[in-house]
C-alpha cells in the first residue's frame, strides 16, 4: 500500500477521531501539526453540530475545514455555508411522526442552536455533549427564525431497532441514516458526508487517490467511498466494513492516529 500520494485527511469524530470519553487525543494534535508540515489537509466531518466540532478542536480551528450535520454545513478556508437546508413542511413532516414513537427525544438542527421540547434531564446530558449551543422550546414546529440542517433523533437503547422503521416510509423524500448505536439523521434528500467532501476535492484540485477517510457508522459511507484509501474502525458498524478497503483499530485505541503515524512517516 503506497500512501505516500496524500494530500486530504477526512474524520468522522464519535466513534472515530474521539475516544469512548469523548476526547481528542494529544497524540492527535501533534501528529496535525506534522500534516500540516508535509502540507496535508485535515477535515473533520461529522453529524455533529459545528459550533460542537469547533469546540472540539479549537487549537486547530483556524487550519482545518469542518463537515457539519452531515453534510449541511462546511467550513473551509475560514468561511462556512449552509450547503442543504431542510424545508419547514418536512420538519412539520418528521416531528409528527417521530413524536408517535415512545422513548424519542427530537432534537431540531439550526445553524443558529439546536433546539429540544423536552427537559429530560437524563437526555441532555447526553445531548449537551454532541451540542453545545442549543435552546428548550415549547413546541419544534413553531420554531421558525433559523435555518433547518437536520433533524437528530435519540433512543437510549438503538435507534436502527425503534425509530428507523417508522421513518422508512419518507425515505424517498428525506435523507434518513441511523448514525449511531442511539442515533438516527434526518437530513435533506441530497445530503450526506459525500457530498460536502465532493465540493471540498473540487475546491483543492484533490482526487480520490490522494484522499485518506476514516468512519465508523453509517452515515460515512458515502465519504468512504470518496477515497482510495478508506479505513473502517474496529469498533466500525459492519456496513462500513464492508465499504471501507481497510480497517484500523478502534477509536479506544487510537485506530486514527496509528495510520496517521505511518502517513507522516511515510518519507
Amino acid at each position: 500500500m503506497d500512501i505516500s500520494k496524500v494530500k486530504l485527511v477526512v474524520s468522522d469524530m464519535d466513534g472515530t477521531l474521539l475516544n469512548p470519553k469523548g476526547e481528542v487525543s494529544n497524540r492527535f494534535f501533534e501528529l496535525f501539526n506534522a500534516l500540516k508540515k508535509q502540507d496535508i489537509h485535515f477535515v473533520a466531518a461529522s453529524g455533529r453540530q459545528h459550533q460542537s466540532i469547533l469546540h472540539k478542536l479549537d487549537a486547530i480551528k483556524q487550519d482545518i475545514s469542518i463537515i457539519a450535520e452531515n453534510g449541511g454545513v462546511m467550513q473551509h478556508d475560514n468561511k462556512t455555508d449552509i450547503l442543504l437546508r431542510l424545508s419547514s413542511d418536512a420538519v412539520l413532516e418528521a416531528v409528527k411522526v417521530l413524536r408517535t414513537i415512545k422513548d424519542t427525544y427530537i432534537v431540531l438542527c439550526g445553524k443558529k442552536a439546536a433546539y429540544i421540547e423536552t427537559n429530560d434531564e437524563a437526555f441532555i446530558s447526553k445531548f449537551s455533549e454532541y451540542y453545545t449551543s442549543y435552546e428548550v422550546v415549547k413546541d419544534l414546529t413553531k420554531v421558525n427564525d433559523d435555518d433547518f440542517l437536520k433533524i437528530a433523533v435519540y433512543h437510549f437503547e438503538s435507534s436502527e431497532t425503534y425509530i428507523l422503521p417508522a421513518m422508512e416510509y419518507l425515505q424517498d423524500q428525506m435523507k434518513i441514516i441511523v448514525s449511531g448505536q442511539n442515533w438516527l439523521d434526518i437530513s435533506h434528500i441530497d445530503a450526506n458526508k459525500g457530498y460536502a467532501l465532493t465540493r471540498l476535492q473540487k475546491t483543492l484540485g484533490i482526487s480520490e487517490e490522494e484522499t485518506m477517510v476514516f468512519g465508523d457508522y453509517n452515515n460515512d459511507l458515502e465519504m468512504l467511498e470518496l477515497a482510495h484509501f478508506s479505513y473502517a474502525m474496529a469498533n466500525a458498524h459492519p456496513n462500513v466494513k464492508k465499504v471501507a478497503r481497510y480497517e484500523t483499530k478502534s477509536n479506544a485505541e487510537e485506530g486514527v492516529e496509528a495510520v496517521l503515524e505511518q502517513l507522516v512517516n511515510r518519507l
